[in-house]
C-alpha cells in the first residue's frame, strides 16, 4: 500500500503519512485486499474544499473529507484483488481547518479526527458508502474496527 501524501500546512502534520500508511494497511489487513493499490492523500483548506465540494458535488459548503476513486465506473468490490484494475485507487482530500473544528466539538484530539476522516475517505475509495441505511450499518462499524486495530 503507498500513500502519498500532501499538506501545505508545514512540518507538524508530516506524520501523517506514515500514520495514513498504518491506517491503510490495518484496512487493508482486515479486509484481506492484497493488491498494492496507491492512494493521494492532501490536507487542504476551507475555499479548496468548498471549491471542490460545490463543483464536483453540487454542494455549496465545507465539508470534512472528498474522495475520487479512480476506478468508479466499476462495481468496487469486484476490483479487491483483481490485477487488471488500475493501482492508483484514488485520491482522498481532508479538509484541516473543518477536522480541527469537528475534533474541537466532538471532544477528539486534532489525531483522532485526522485519523477518522482518512479510514472515512480510504472506504468511499473501496466502494463503501452510508447513503442508505443498510450502507451505513456496514461501513460506520468497520471504520470503528479499522480505527480500534489501529490503536486511533
Amino acid at each position: 500500500m503507498e500513500v502519498c501524501f500532501t499538506s501545505p500546512f508545514g512540518a507538524d502534520y508530516d506524520y501523517l503519512e506514515s500514520r495514513y500508511r498504518q491506517l491503510a494497511e490495518v484496512a487493508f489487513s482486515y479486509l484481506k485486499i492484497t493488491t498494492n493499490y496507491e492512494v493521494d492523500v492532501s490536507l487542504v483548506d476551507d475555499d479548496t474544499i468548498h471549491t471542490i465540494n460545490r463543483d464536483y458535488r453540487h454542494v455549496d459548503k465545507v465539508t470534512d473529507v472528498i474522495s475520487f476513486a479512480f476506478n468508479d465506473d466499476k462495481d468496487p468490490h469486484d476490483q479487491i484483488n483483481d490485477p487488471s484494475f488500475e493501482r492508483m485507487l484514488g485520491e482522498i482530500l481532508i479538509c484541516l481547518p473543518q477536522a480541527q473544528r469537528q475534533a474541537k466539538a466532538i471532544g477528539n484530539s486534532e489525531r483522532r479526527e485526522l485519523s477518522f476522516l482518512f479510514v472515512h475517505g480510504l472506504l468511499h475509495l473501496l466502494g463503501y458508502d452510508h447513503m442508505k441505511k443498510e450502507d451505513e450499518e456496514v461501513m460506520f462499524p468497520l471504520q470503528d474496527i479499522i480505527l480500534e486495530k489501529a490503536g486511533a
